[in-house]
């Protein structure tokens, strides 16, 4: 117990842009490129429109219910990715199930440009946390936790490997999060790739999972 409140000072000692950098740097034009994808953005504003996105995540991609998720600045092809398996059942939502229905490739290409091209979502600070922090940095190798930025990257920004899409968490709602990592740890969210989130989450806390919560959405 003395190491880890030792660690957890140590930690919170350094600055947090240099705390949660991870990988190698790249250039702003290139992430802001991998965050589009192929879609059209001009497009995907009217079809967000008309497809009553917008009603529910913001004509900004920023929601107004802590419920709802931000989709402003989010990785195209992970936005992608979860209206095809609202699509298919690979995830389950009473309302996106039936939103998502008849849109075409096209339609989910050009609705996650839009999203993903506008202002990233921004938390305001101020839920400094040592739990949140260890689980962040360092993860918990004795419940085979990997560190958060091990997967979502610099200042939880997110990230694309060749095989996996890694959303930004950075400024995501607190709501919308602590519902998610409940929903991965019952069971009842289940489409991560390879089962990661629904492994990591089985093993926390409620407290655990609400300092993530808190801390995450003021980034």
């Amino acid at each position: 117990m003395a190491e880890w409140h030792k660690r957890s000072k140590a930690v919170l000692s350094i600055p947090l842009a240099v705390l949660l950098f991870t990988g190698h740097a790249v250039a702003s034009d290139e992430l802001a490129a991998q965050r589009l994808g192929t879609g059209n953005p001009l497009a995907g504003k009217l079809k967000s429109a008309e497809a009553r996105c917008q009603e529910c995540h913001g004509i900004e991609g920023i929601s107004s219910d802590e419920k709802i998720p931000n989709h402003a600045g989010q990785h195209a092809n992970y936005l992608i990715k979860q209206l095809t398996d609202f699509q298919t059942g690979a995830r389950k939502h009473d309302t996106m199930s039936i939103m998502a229905e008849d849109l075409s490739a096209k339609d989910k290409a050009d609705i996650a440009a839009y999203f993903a091209s506008l202002k990233p979502m921004q938390g305001e600070g101020g839920h400094e946390s040592p739990q949140a922090l260890q689980l962040l940095v360092y993860g918990d190798a004795s419940r085979n936790i990997p560190a958060c930025v091990s997967c979502h990257a610099a200042n939880l920004l997110g990230k694309l490997t060749p095989d996996v899409i890694y959303p930004r968490l950075a400024g995501q709602r607190r709501v919308y999060l602590r519902n998610q990592l409940v929903n991965w740890r019952l069971g009842e969210r289940s489409n991560s790739p390879a089962g990661v989130m629904q492994q990591v989450a089985k093993t926390l806390d409620d407290t655990e999972i609400d300092a993530l919560a808190n801390y995450i959405s003021g980034l």
